[in-house]
């Protein structure tokens, strides 16, 4: 639990950091977003207020960035990223089987995140690999010509 605390302070004493080296400065805000994502894994909404007070920026616009950029989330992320392919090519060879199999293998249903945490699972409309389709990616990492089959198999290797 100390490790764990440790590692906690240390995070709050970069974001502070942070703050105190924009204060006032909007020009801070997306640097200040990328550093409260990378550190808590999403965007907390009391982090988010703390931000628009201490840089100076109405609290829509902060909420206008978080929705704007896919890399930002206001929702708490799993440590793996789930992306299923729903593209044509994919969804005739498979997809929604497979994202069938995905929300029951974990409990939840697209757009989601595992309680655990483990996983975030996500549906896109294309990932550019239509002759090995369908497709899903974990963390980058390719799966071609996914079956509901191998769903089990796949999330098994990131215990």
């Amino acid at each position: 639990m100390g490790a764990e605390c440790k590692c906690h302070c240390e995070q709050d004493n970069k974001l502070d950091a942070l703050f105190a080296q924009y204060k006032g400065n909007p020009n801070g805000l997306i640097v200040v977003m990328a550093a409260i994502q990378e550190t808590h894994g999403y965007l907390p909404k009391d982090l988010l207020i703390k931000t628009a007070e201490e840089l100076g920026v109405p609290l829509s616009d902060v909420y206008g960035v978080a929705t704007f950029y896919a890399a930002f989330s206001l929702r708490p992320r799993g440590r793996h990223t789930v992306n299923l392919c729903l593209g044509t090519a994919c969804y005739v060879k498979g997809a929604p089987e497979v994202q069938a199999m995905l929300e029951k293998e974990m409990g939840i249903k697209a757009g989601n995140t595992t309680e655990d945490r483990r996983f975030s699972l996500d549906l896109v409309r294309c990932l550019g690999a239509c002759g090995i389709a369908p497709v899903m990616t974990v963390n980058g990492e390719v799966y071609p010509r996914m079956t509901a089959e191998k769903v089990a198999e796949v999330l098994a290797k990131y215990e």
